[in-house]
């Protein structure tokens, strides 16, 4: 096959791998502005929300891309139902459902940031505490469906974007057992 063949595999795979960094990232920026959480001198000298912001809705579009992508690729041929609902696409269905599923909460965690004058600050607050669960998802499709997953030009990078997220949520999560 010629690469202009691999065209829409190449892009979807890239948009995946961009999405993940970016969500890292996210993650990371939220934890250190959260409250409690250690590095005050850090929320006070720098506003990190509209970087947070700026992040998650990047990762947002670039799932949807990694997605909607796919749908051009003649090789794989997902179809709608394929790149939407979890554990239908035959390409490696337990990874893919992980990665739709966690696309799905991210989304929807995501920008539940716009409706929480109509949720309620608190509740709000609850709620997006969940999506570390579909950010971890979305690692778990990483390393389960990328089909370059484990070559250290990707796994180098997503160890460095998302390792301090892990360390930042572990810490928030033993201080929240510990209280």
């Amino acid at each position: 096959m010629s690469n202009g063949v691999h065209i829409f595999w190449i892009l979807s795979r890239g948009a995946g791998i961009a999405a993940i960094l970016f969500a890292g990232l996210s993650v990371t920026i939220g934890l250190l502005s959260s409250r409690g959480m250690p590095f005050p001198k850090l929320r006070k000298n720098f506003e990190l929300r509209p970087l947070h912001e700026a992040l998650s809705m990047a990762t947002i579009v670039l799932v949807a891309a990694h997605g909607l992508i796919l749908l051009g690729d003649p090789w794989l041929k997902p179809g709608l139902a394929g790149i939407s609902i979890p554990f239908v696409m035959s390409y490696r269905s337990l990874w893919t459902g992980i990665g739709i599923i966690a696309g799905y909460g991210l989304a929807l965690l995501g920008l539940s940031y716009y409706l929480r004058r109509w949720i309620g600050p608190s509740r709000w607050r609850t709620a997006h505490r969940f999506i570390a669960i579909f950010w971890l998802l979305g690692l778990v499709h990483t390393f389960g469906a990328g089909t370059d997953a484990f070559q250290p030009w990707v796994w180098i990078p997503v160890a460095l974007t998302s390792g301090p997220a892990l360390v930042l949520l572990i810490m928030r999560l033993t201080q929240r057992s510990s209280k």
